[in-house]
């Protein structure tokens, strides 16, 4: 089994309301010095054994369905 990790995350130059949010309930919580939070999720795949070109294969997996790529990012990590 191939396990990667893919982390998707908001570009920078759009506003992320859920970690603005976050954030503000850190500084009413007094955590005063969290300069900004940034909200992202995390999708774990498993793929079988012998899957050719993984890395390629996630990133198709991103772009078609996975991540919104006009307003996301993403980053793919083959953990093994």
């Amino acid at each position: 089994m191939q396990r990667v990790k893919v982390l998707v995350t908001l570009k920078p130059s759009l506003l992320d309301a859920q970690g603005k949010v976050v954030q503000d309930g850190l500084h009413a919580l007094g955590y005063d010095n969290v300069e900004s939070v940034r909200i992202g999720k995390v999708v774990e795949l498993n793929l079988t054994d012998g899957t050719v070109n993984v890395q390629e294969q996630v990133r198709e997996m991103c772009q078609r369905f996975l991540a919104n790529t006009v307003i996301e990012n993403y980053d793919i990590e083959v953990l093994n």
